[in-house]
């Protein structure tokens, strides 16, 4: 399993895994995958521990989770509003 994803790349490596999965479980299989943000990083295994939901069925599903889950430092400069002109 790759030690470090950039967070666009993330979804291939969400697939290494066999789905349905749980939480904890999908969490304990990326404990050691850093995730690289536009600001920082982060541990993919711990933002799914975060979760709001028990169970995954597929990846895209896990995906679709995670980004309810990341910090600010994951896209963007902190502070940065897209409708600012």
């Amino acid at each position: 399993m790759t030690d470090r994803v950039k967070i666009a790349r993330v979804k291939p490596v969400l697939q290494e895994i066999e789905y349905p999965v749980g939480r904890q479980a999908a969490a304990d299989a990326f404990d050691s995958v850093t995730l690289t943000l536009a600001d920082g990083e982060a541990n993919l295994g711990g933002l799914i521990a975060k979760a709001g939901r028990d169970q995954f069925e597929s990846a895209d599903d896990l995906a679709t989770e995670l980004n309810n889950v990341m910090p600010i430092e994951a896209v963007g400069e902190p502070g940065q509003s897209d409708g600012d002109a």
